[in-house]
Formats: C-alpha cells, sequence, structure tokens
C-alpha cells in the first residue's frame, strides 16, 4: 500500500511517500492553517508537491501539521488535501501528535518541539493527553527560532552588540534598520523572516552574549512550559526540530540543572513517523 507522510511546520513541510519500500522524500514550503487558507493548500499541493510525484497516487495519508490542534484547522487541511486526493484515505494530527509519535512511539513522555515556533505536550503513549499553550511568534513560542531571532535583531537594533558581533551581523545580512522593521511589520510571513536571524547565534558559538542569548531562551521555555508538567522528572523529556538539535548541549545540560532525564534528539520527525506507521 502507497502511503504519503506529511511533517508540516510554518516554514517548511516535509513529505515522504512510501511504495513497496521506496521512500521518495519532497519538501514544499509550510502548510500552516494558520497562514495559508485551503485554496492556498491546495495550491501548494497542486504546485509543488504533485509534481514530484508525478503520477504516484497515495492510498493513504498521514498529515501532522502545526496548527492543526483545532478541530476547524484540521477539518480546512483535511479538505484540502482531499481535492488534491480524492481517492485517499486521509487522517490530520496535530504536529505535536506527530512529534509525539515519532520520538516516544508507545512509550510515555514528554515532547518538545522547538523550531521556527516552540510547543510541548505530555503523551501517555497514545495521544497527547497536556498541552502548554502555544501562544504564537508574537505572545511566546520561548524558546524557539523565532524568539532566539527576536533577540538577535534587538541586540542589534538596540546596539546591543558588542563591535565584533556588530560587525558581523553587518557583514552577513547586510540590511539596514528600516529593511528589517518593514520585512516585520510590513511584509508577509514575519516569523519565517524573524527566525532566520538564529542561525546568527549557531553561527557565533562561544560569545559570551550568544551563549546568554541561547541560554535565557531555552531557559524561558523550560521554565514557563516543561516544568509546569507533573510528569516532568519522571519520564523522560524528549526534543525535535532545527533549533532542539542544534543545541541539544545547552538543553541537556538545562535538562541536568532541572534533574530531568533526557530522551533522545531529532532533527526531524519523518524517520521516527516512517518508523512508526511500519510497525503500526
Amino acid at each position: 500500500m502507497a502511503i504519503l507522510i506529511a511533517d508540516s511546520g510554518s516554514t517548511k513541510c516535509e513529505w515522504c511517500f512510501i511504495s513497496n519500500g521506496r521512500k521518495q522524500f519532497i519538501n514544499t514550503q509550510g502548510a500552516s492553517p494558520y497562514f495559508l487558507n485551503e485554496l492556498q493548500l491546495v495550491a501548494l499541493m497542486q504546485n509543488e508537491l504533485l509534481p514530484a510525484l508525478k503520477k504516484n497516487k497515495p492510498a493513504r495519508i498521514y498529515f501532522y501539521g502545526t496548527g492543526c490542534a483545532a478541530p476547524a484547522n484540521r477539518a480546512m487541511v483535511r479538505r484540502a488535501i482531499k481535492k488534491v486526493f480524492p481517492g485517499a484515505w486521509i487522517e490530520v494530527e496535530h504536529d505535536l501528535t506527530g512529534a509525539a509519535r515519532a520520538l516516544c512511539g508507545r512509550k510515555k513522555g514528554i515532547v518538545a518541539i522547538l523550531g521556527t515556533g516552540s510547543n510541548s505536550a505530555y503523551y501517555n503513549g497514545k495521544k497527547i493527553i497536556r498541552n502548554s499553550p502555544g501562544l504564537g511568534y508574537v505572545l511566546g513560542d520561548e524558546g524557539s527560532g523565532a524568539y532566539l531571532g527576536k533577540k538577535v535583531l534587538q541586540y542589534y537594533l538596540y546596539k546591543t552588540f558588542e563591535g565584533e558581533l556588530h560587525d558581523k551581523f553587518n557583514k552577513k545580512y547586510k540590511v539596514t534598520a528600516a529593511e528589517i522593521l518593514d520585512a516585520v511589520y510590513k511584509k508577509t510571513l514575519p516569523n519565517r523572516y524573524i527566525a532566520s536571524f538564529a542561525m546568527f547565534l549557531a553561527e557565533n558559538r562561544g560569545h559570551y552574549m550568544i551563549e546568554n542569548i541561547i541560554e535565557d531562551g531555552l531557559y524561558d521555555f523550560f521554565s514557563i512550559h516543561l516544568a509546569r508538567y507533573p510528569e516532568s522528572g519522571k519520564i523522560p523529556v524528549y526534543f525535535t526540530g532545527s533549533v532542539a538539535f542544534g543545541f541539544q548541549d545547552i538543553l541537556k545540560e538545562l535538562c541536568k540543572s532541572f534533574d530531568w532525564q533526557t530522551g533522545k534528539f531529532l532533527a526531524r520527525p519523518m524517520d521516527g513517523l516512517i518508523a512508526y506507521h511500519k510497525i503500526k
């Protein structure tokens, strides 16, 4: 049976088409119902996914996406997929469920996503039981790429960076304050733009200002979200997402300071989801 698995964040969506033991990986822009309406989701799949699939058609589709916690959003995404793949059986779940299945399989765990945005949940081995509210990049997303990228922009625009870092920022991005503000307040998908500046942190590890930004941002995620689960400290904490994978040394130290057990890290959930659906 041919299946199609999707793991979608707000920035990008990874698809894996599996048929006769062969895997085809496809990347498209993020398919988030927060940023795209039903017609735009259909257009995304028609323009970016179908050409890569060619004439291959999945019998079953498992879609895991950010913004799909709300029933209305799940229904909208499902309708869009149904229009593109009318004959397929379709399951649409929140990206947290996808992360939990990928990381924990059928074991209990605290699941943390740290990518462009951030989220967390307690997973009982079958389903998400509790979720610390994800408020998005404006009000929340502590520890995410957008949260850390915002700190980088603040340090740059407020001229807080020491001269060496300020010069490195100018050399890398060649952008003015006016252009930054225009991109943040007037252009589309500002969360992706802001999150892109988190890479500056990864490229300048070792400087005390850089380490402080990373540690403070990730600590906020621990104290505001993970520490509120009664299960924290009793079961492992699992991490996925580009920020989590890139800064796992700091996350491991934070877990140690909280006296928590650290589970595995995945840069992306797809490999875990492929394994999960093969044994289901």
